[in-house]
């Protein structure tokens, strides 16, 4: 196996999505050994390097995500800093709040929210769907939250939820933006939960505000404010971040019209074009954790402590799982089972008892959902640059994929 040794920061972020799977065309194998941030670290990708990925007996996520991540997306103290029975406890307030019934709950408001929205788009003048998309979910998730917040300051809501997923890969002005945007919304949502501790806000019992107030961790204790703010961002920000998968399905849409009329009539049809733009569109580049131990894997040895990077791009573009991975083809998810290691575009394995994002069925349904009304709304695409630069992280339409409204109601 060729190593890359030398410290590959910079590639990373001038290559983005394509940097690991560059990596490992090189070597000509799934593994390759490297060195990120001056760490030792193990490139992985493929089914079975997932599987030895989310064992916690191989790979710990404590330690692993960097500070400049946790100050951006995550917030410090998040689940995603946690293992064992501490992450168990703590991944169980997520997974209540993530039933079939909040579910449907969940994109009721936000299908509300979105026919809000389209009905006051002005007929003839361009909008730009991913701003749109993202005020839309914003406004039907702080809704279904039980989060108060008035219609005037819902744009600004969500301005700083973008943020902290834009922001999170990147140096300058995005990052600190990101930063500002995460600490001043922290502080606002732990005023709401010593609200709701205080029985000072009306809060409807069951709601995603009232469940992380009252959740109590491992040791029996209730949240700090801080860090019950950070999971209740947890909650939203994921929500509204699937405004970039919105966008990629006006750019879908748009190139391969043939999509359209099927999706259109919504179910089945709808599920398989909310996988496939998963799978196709960049998202995540790739996971990180630290070796527990000094392991073995496929005989490269991995020392103690070093960073073990899982390849989630380069394994939903595998021609060994996907024919034809670079064609956009909703049709391979029609009456296809998924399996808990091959689609990996927010994690792998089971959300119980591992790190997979126990949020990936509100990202499903809200898709689905979203996707089948873009489909039906009458309206032109200007000239505009829709490149999608692998080296952005997060990777979106250059333009934000800008439409002209032909008539403010769904056909």
């Amino acid at each position: 196996m060729r190593d890359h040794r030398g410290d590959q920061s910079l590639r990373l972020l001038m290559e983005g999505y394509a940097w690991l799977p560059g990596l490992r065309r090189s070597t000509g194998s799934d593994v390759v050994r490297t060195r990120v941030m001056g760490q030792p670290a193990l490139g992985l990708c493929g089914p079975e390097a997932a599987q030895f990925f989310y064992d916690e007996k191989h790979v710990q996520r404590h330690g692993a995500i960097p500070g400049p991540v946790l100050s951006t997306l995550f917030g410090h103290g998040a689940v995603h800093t946690l293992d064992g029975d501490a992450h168990r406890q703590r991944k169980s307030l997520f997974l209540s709040l993530v039933t079939r019934e909040s579910t449907a709950s969940l994109v009721s408001c936000v299908a509300a929210a979105w026919e809000d929205t389209v009905v006051g788009w002005p007929e003839g003048r361009e909008v730009v769907l991913f701003d749109e998309a993202s005020r839309a979910l914003t406004a039907g998730v702080r809704r279904w939250a039980g989060i108060p917040v008035e219609t005037h300051e819902v744009a600004a809501l969500a301005a700083d939820l973008v943020a902290m997923v834009d922001g999170f890969a990147t140096a300058g002005p995005r990052h600190w933006r990101a930063r500002k945007a995460r600490k001043r919304r922290e502080a606002w949502l732990a005023a709401l939960v010593r609200q709701v501790r205080d029985n000072e806000l009306g809060t409807p019992q069951g709601a995603a505000l009232d469940v992380v107030a009252r959740h109590r961790d491992a040791d029996g204790e209730l949240l700090d404010p801080h860090t019950a703010a950070v999971e209740l961002l947890n909650v939203i920000r994921p929500t509204v971040a699937v405004c970039w998968f919105v966008a990629y399905a006006g750019h879908a849409l748009h190139r391969w019209p043939q999509h359209r009329e099927p999706l259109r009539a919504g179910g089945d049809f709808a599920v398989a074009f909310a996988h496939e733009l998963r799978r196709f569109y960049p998202f995540a580049p790739f996971l990180g954790g630290r070796a527990t131990h000094d392991l073995t894997w496929q005989g490269e040895h991995v020392p103690e402590g070093s960073l073990v990077l899982l390849d989630l791009y380069g394994q939903n573009h595998d021609s060994r799982l996907w024919t034809d991975p670079y064609r956009f083809d909703p049709q391979r998810f029609v009456d296809r089972e998924i399996g808990a290691w091959d689609l990996v575009p927010q994690g792998a394995g089971d959300p119980h008892t591992g790190h997979r994002c126990p949020g990936e069925p509100f990202t499903v349904a809200l898709l689905a959902e979203l996707s089948t009304r873009l489909a039906g709304l009458d309206h032109d695409v200007p000239d505009q640059d829709l490149t999608i630069s692998l080296s952005r992280i997060p990777a979106r339409p250059r333009s934000g994929f800008r439409l002209i409204p032909a008539t403010a109601r769904q056909t």
